[in-house]
């Protein structure tokens, strides 16, 4: 079979190779997918460039979200078992975590549904209790991590804010849904999300950033308002003042949504019954901005690397370079 493959750490499109293969050999409690579709995220990035959490011994295939084909034709949700990763014809998974794929949503769309959507789902409900009513500010809202939680936000009833960089991104998030768009390459952040909340703030901050973004949070955070932690794509790790935290009387939560599938992996599945409800409502459909074939996941994992996408990148291996299945 076909799959990309890194021998060595750096850049993505400077060490993914595709190459022929042998197709993996599912080990115990685990099986064979073909691979309908696989979403593209940071953490793939993060991976060839051994700078993520989980440093699968090389070579490794990478690609953490697939829409998969059982061998009884099933169409599934999974996260790989790496090394064998999604961006292939052939992937393993963990049979006692496949999800079954929306019908709502073809194989791009449900594969984008599975971890940035978890991750929203949990950030929102799970850790910052979101309520109908509040503020919810989303940075790169545009973004594939941002986009799942406008979404979900709106779905709550909340008034949301979306923080852009560009025109561009800022036309897509208020097609997303968002209430008010900043484009922080053309406005103050802190001082147009006070206007925009009479200055009171915003009660939930989703944070994917870190950096700069994480140092916004802090000042336009509500009263009683939470930031949620879920990743730094800004490169940049802040260091919290928690005396800031103690005298403005907010709280600062991290999210880490891998750890539920083996702390708590009930839950892992009702979120995944209620966002199923959701997509079948038309109430979250996940941003496909990009299909390519599998030739074309190499320079597509560096787009996304390099923050210039919108929304989700996926990758079909059944899809032909002219862009037809």
């Amino acid at each position: 079979m076909q799959a990309w493959q890194v021998h060595e750490n750096g850049e993505p499109s400077e060490v993914m190779r595709l190459e022929e293969v042998g197709t993996p050999t599912p080990g115990d409690g685990q099986v064979l997918l073909k691979v309908r579709a696989a979403n593209i995220n940071f953490p793939d990035a993060l991976m060839c460039r051994g700078q993520y959490q989980v440093r699968p011994p090389l070579p490794f295939t990478p690609g953490v979200e697939i829409c998969g084909e059982t061998e009884d034709g099933r169409r599934v949700l999974a996260t790989p078992a790496l090394p064998h990763g999604g961006f292939a014809e052939y992937a393993v998974a963990d049979a006692a975590a496949l999800l079954p794929a929306p019908d709502a949503l073809d194989d791009a769309e449900a594969a984008a549904l599975h971890i940035g959507y978890q991750t929203g789902w949990f950030g929102l409900h799970r850790r910052a209790r979101l309520e109908a009513g509040e503020t919810l500010l989303v940075h790169a809202a545009a973004g594939g991590v941002g986009s799942a939680a406008v979404q979900l936000g709106k779905a709550a009833g909340a008034r949301v804010i979306g923080v852009v960089g560009g025109a561009a991104k800022a036309a897509v998030a208020r097609e997303l849904g968002c209430d008010v768009v900043v484009d922080r390459n053309a406005e103050d952040v802190i001082a147009a999300v006070k206007e925009a909340t009479g200055g009171r703030g915003a009660d939930v901050v989703y944070d994917p950033v870190g950096g700069a973004a994480y140092a916004q949070s802090a000042k336009v955070v509500a009263f009683e308002g939470r930031i949620v932690v879920v990743g730094f794509a800004s490169g940049t790790i802040p260091s919290p003042a928690l005396n800031h935290a103690l005298v403005k009387n907010y709280s600062i939560l991290g999210l880490h949504w891998g750890l539920y599938n083996t702390k708590n992996p009930k839950l892992v599945q009702h979120c995944h019954e209620r966002l199923t409800e959701l997509a079948a409502q038309g109430a979250v459909k996940p941003l496909v901005s990009e299909r390519v074939p599998l030739g074309g996941a190499a320079a597509a994992v560096q787009r996304v690397a390099d923050g210039v996408t919108t929304g989700r990148v996926t990758v079909v291996p059944g899809l032909t370079e002219g862009g037809a299945a």
